[in-house]
């Protein structure tokens, strides 16, 4: 009986490992032929398939960098989001706590609010914020590229309702009764028992200012200032859409690259940081 009940969990994690793993396959695949295609010619790419790299990246690479300077497309890209990541997990987090551990008389009506701007599409309001930047003489600047990224409903929903669901309020009162001010009990405590969620949404923050293409493509005018996907849009309109096909794909190969590292390195954190901030009651 037990050996039959062995064989049968051997069988099944086996399957589930397969699956996993033709799911990991999938999954990379795009990547893969993305890769692929920025070693192709154009000509290359236009008449067929193929999941062989060909002998064309260094003429892609001298396509690319005769119209986009990537270096400055990176690094304005590392700025924008960088920035905008950090006030959004850090002021997010501070809302959240406020909503989820205050009990004040308009709580209810501040995360009804919260759930309704959620609901409403940013591009809406797009041509009134571009209007308020003009009058500010903040158009081709940072500024409006990051600094409202310390209101982030989404954000702030999620880590409420981690929150709540993770931080015991006995562990908050405790932390009151030995004298600690709200800001000292958020540092010291709750940011550290909300750090996976936290990282979790850095993570999102990060690849959607980093991929944000509408927003920037507006608000900046100057090349030097262009953040990566939109200097990667001026390459697809600089020549003929076929030549650069390959350049494109290595555009847009490079540009996938911080991504990858980005949450390569900071979901170590989302495992550890589960064991690290639970509590034992």
């Amino acid at each position: 009986m037990d050996k039959t009940s062995n064989t049968h969990d051997l069988i099944m994690k086996g399957l589930l490992y397969f699956a996993l793993g033709l799911l990991a396959v999938v999954s990379f695949f795009p990547f893969y032929l993305m890769i692929i295609n920025a070693t192709r010619s154009g000509v290359e790419i236009s008449r067929s398939f193929s999941v062989i790299p060909s002998k064309y990246l260094t003429e892609n690479y001298k396509q690319l960098i005769k119209y986009v300077n990537i270096p400055r497309g990176i690094l304005n890209s590392v700025i924008v989001s960088g920035f905008a990541t950090l006030l959004t997990v850090y002021f997010s987090s501070l809302t959240a706590y406020g909503l989820a551990f205050y009990k004040f008389k308009a709580n209810k009506i501040v995360f009804g609010a919260i759930l309704a701007f959620m609901m409403i599409p940013g591009q809406l309001s797009l041509i009134g914020f571009y209007q308020l930047c003009t009058k500010l003489h903040l158009v081709n600047s940072y500024i409006p590229l990051i600094i409202p990224a310390v209101a982030s409903p989404g954000t702030v929903f999620f880590l409420r309702q981690y929150a709540i669901s993770t931080v015991p309020t006995t562990l908050i009162e405790a932390a009151r009764i030995d004298g600690s001010n709200e800001l000292r009990t958020f540092h010291k405590i709750i940011f550290p028992l909300i750090s996976p969620g936290v990282a979790t949404m850095g993570i999102m923050a990060f690849i959607g200012n980093w991929n944000s293409y509408l927003l920037p493509m507006i608000i900046l005018n100057k090349t030097e200032k262009f953040t990566l996907p939109v200097m990667v849009s001026t390459l697809r309109s600089a020549t003929d859409l076929q030549q650069n096909q390959g350049a494109t794909y290595l555009a847009v190969a490079i540009s996938v690259i911080p991504i990858m590292l980005v949450f390569a390195f900071f979901s170590r954190y989302i495992i550890s940081s589960i064991s690290a901030g639970a509590v034992k009651e």
